[in-house]
């Protein structure tokens, strides 16, 4: 006779029952698009096949999305074989999709390695190398074949999406502000694409280092980016703050790492916004950076030789106590060559052009606008 162990068994198909369970939960929200609905909010959405997904045609060769996620991640995003089945479905063969995110990613693979990576971080914008790098792969993919098609998206598919494809439609030709407007029309139902101001401020700046000698339509522009230089910050004043005493911020430099797209930023300098005043003393200096400028007010470009004074005219001046504003002096400069500006408090945040001189008259106007 043998002794017969029956006690385990209930326990292992209870656990097998409740992971069948959590399967078919998962299997049901990520065929659902109703969680999905709910967190696209504004962004137009694109019925196909069945498949209701978050995505956008901006031309007829340019399309925007958002993530195309697996597992947890396709309960709120783009499910990635939804995805992955209607690019097959409408452009087989010829799509290529851009990822714009540095906070996850997928094997290329799933879509026959047909994917480059030009990742920056979230709600911010990236270099002006990586921008040109960008536009000269879609221009060449594109180019290649005319039923070619580039899909481009980050984590939600608006900001930095947004940025860059509005920085690839200034390249083929259109004004900063046509592209911007056109990507909120095609994008959202409440035309507010690109929001962020410093975003949309790229946009004019990348404009700005483009001409077209040849004609729009004949070939890509000429790229004219500035020449390297550094920044000297000496301080940060910040205007219109309404019932805040206080606002902390970070000062971070973008590491340039060698064969990597991604500059991930090291902080510099740390420290806290106060309010000014009356009888403040601090440096009456009205310096507060040195900058390359561009041309005078009449537009008539000037040599670039050493760099000029840029003046705050209202420095320490009795206005002044009368404004609503906070202020940082640093006793010793920083100096750097690719600096991020972030105020942590109330999401305040200034981004620098990295390595670009004399397409910014001011770092001032930069922190006393609305960010």
């Amino acid at each position: 006779m043998g002794l017969k162990f029956s006690g385990p068994a209930p326990v292992k198909a209870a656990e097998n029952s409740t992971l069948i369970l959590q399967h078919r939960m998962l299997a049901y929200l990520s065929a659902s698009s109703y969680i999905r609905n709910l967190v696209s909010k504004k962004r137009r959405r694109m019925v196909v096949g069945g498949y209701d997904l978050d995505m956008s045609y901006i031309t007829g060769r340019v399309l925007a999305m958002s993530f195309p996620a697996e597992r947890m991640r396709a309960v709120y995003r783009n499910p990635l074989w939804q995805v992955k089945s209607v690019l097959e479905m409408r452009h087989q063969d010829h799509y290529k999709i851009y990822n714009l995110c540095i906070e996850e990613e997928y094997d290329p693979l799933h879509f026959h390695g047909r994917v480059e990576k030009f990742p920056f971080d979230d709600n911010h914008v990236p270099n002006l190398e990586m921008v040109k790098s960008f536009c000269e792969s879609v221009y060449s993919w594109l180019s290649s074949d005319p039923k070619n098609i580039a899909v481009i998206h980050c984590m939600a598919g608006k900001g930095r999406t947004g940025l860059m494809v509005c920085a690839y439609l200034v390249y083929s030709g259109m004004s900063a502000e046509e592209a911007l407007h056109l990507y909120a029309q095609k994008r959202t139902t409440n035309n507010q694409g690109v929001s962020i101001p410093s975003q949309r401020r790229y946009v004019e700046y990348w404009e700005s280092v483009l001409s077209f000698p040849r004609g729009i339509g004949n070939g890509p522009p000429d790229v004219n980016l500035p020449p390297p230089c550094s920044r000297e910050l000496r301080r940060i004043r910040l205007y219109d703050t309404v019932n805040t005493t206080s606002v902390f911020f970070v000062v971070s430099e973008l590491q340039e790492i060698p064969n990597q797209r991604y500059r991930p930023p090291v902080e510099v300098a740390k420290n806290c916004c106060r309010e000014i005043k009356k009888g403040y003393e601090g440096n009456t200096s009205p310096r507060y950076f040195l900058s390359y400028l561009e041309g005078n007010e009449e537009g008539i470009e000037s040599e670039p030789e050493e760099p000029h004074v840029v003046y705050q005219m209202d420095t320490e001046s009795p206005v002044l106590y009368q404004k609503n504003c906070l202020d940082y002096h640093f006793n010793k400069p920083v100096i750097s060559w690719d600096a991020e500006y972030f105020g942590l408090e109330h999401k305040i945040f200034v981004k620098s052009l990295a390595k670009c001189s004399g397409l910014i008259s001011s770092l001032h106007q930069l922190f006393s606008s609305r960010i």
